[in-house]
C-alpha cells in the first residue's frame, strides 16, 4: 500500500473527503517526524512507538576496492509494534 492507497482507504472508512484525509494523515506524519527529531518518542498504545536509537562509529569495507573505511556514528529512527499490532499480523 503507498500513500494514495491509504489516504483512498482512510476516506473510504472514516466517511471524509479524500482531501481530509489527506490532509489528517499529512499532519499525523509531519508531527511524529518532528516529535521523533527532536529526541522524544511517540507512544500510539495498541500500535507502536517510534523514537530514536544511536548506531555507533565502525570499520567498513569500500565493495570495489576492499579498503577499509571509517563509518561515522549515527542516529537512526526506530519503530517498535505494540502488542495489539503484533497480535492482529499474527492472526491467521
Amino acid at each position: 500500500m503507498n500513500k494514495q492507497e491509504l489516504i483512498d482507504a482512510v476516506s473510504s472508512q472514516s466517511g471524509t473527503s479524500k482531501t481530509a484525509a489527506e490532509e489528517a494523515i499529512n499532519a499525523v506524519f509531519e508531527t511524529i517526524s518532528k516529535t521523533v527529531a527532536a529526541g522524544d518518542t511517540v507512544q500510539l498504545i495498541g500500535f507502536g512507538s517510534f523514537g530514536t536509537g544511536q548506531r555507533a562509529a565502525r570499520t567498513g569495507r569500500n565493495p570495489q576496492t576492499g579498503a577499509a573505511i571509517e563509518i561515522a556514528a549515527a542516529k537512526t529512527v526506530k519503530f517498535t509494534a505494540g502488542k495489539g499490532f503484533k497480535d492482529a499480523v499474527n492472526q491467521t
